[in-house]
Order: structure tokens, then sequence, then C-alpha cells
């Protein structure tokens, strides 16, 4: 029973998410909601680590299993991205080192800030 709580929260986060989507004219994924709307219940304390815990390890061991979908969907289309590859390789390069780069910058930033703030 413990296990059918815990997954009942998260599909009841995945579908406010997916109800915030249809409300909200932004264009963020509803999982994106779904995610901060746990990350806000439990930085409130609203909900603690243990209410999910046990789900989400099991969900997190078989997320690999659950991008055979689309890799399957990827290999359907093989022949129209070969012609493009080149262009996709370069892209998520530069669009990862972009990241890399961006994340670095702006935790060197926070340590630094805080650094400050305690002194």
């Amino acid at each position: 029973m413990k296990l059918f709580k815990q997954f009942t929260i998260i599909i009841a986060l995945s579908f406010i998410g997916e109800v915030l989507h249809a409300l909200i004219p932004f264009s963020i994924p509803a999982s994106i909601y779904g995610i901060l709307l746990l990350f806000l219940l439990l930085e409130q304390k609203i909900l603690q680590v243990d209410d999910v815990k046990e789900v989400s390890d099991f969900l997190i061991f078989i997320m690999p299993l659950l991008f055979v979908p689309a890799a399957v969907g990827l290999i359907d289309t093989w022949d129209e991205l070969r012609a493009s590859l080149t262009a996709y390789v370069t892209i998520i390069i530069a669009v990862t080192l972009i990241v890399m780069i961006a994340t670095g910058l702006i935790t060197q930033w926070f340590i630094r800030h805080s650094r400050k703030s305690v002194k």
C-alpha cells in the first residue's frame, strides 16, 4: 500500500503539471511544471522525501528502459536524420559546451557570493 501511495502522489503531481500546462500559456513542458511542484512541496516540507523515495528510486532505475521508444523512433527516421547528422552533432556539442560553461560560471558566482555573505 505504501508504494501505491507514493506512485499516486507522483502521478497526481504529473497530472497537475498537465493541467497547469493546459492553463498557462507558456511553452514549458507539463513535466517541468510537475517536477517544480514536487520540488516546492518538498522544499516547504509539505511532502517528505520518504513519501516518494522508493517509487522515485524505482523510476530512476528503469529510466533507460523508458528511452527505448524514443530510440526506436530515431531508427525509424534514420534516413531523414542522416542528411543532417553533421549539423545535429555540431549543435549538440556546441549547446553542451555552452551549458557546461554557463553552469560553471553561475556556480562560481554563487560560491563567491555566499563566501562574501558569510564573512
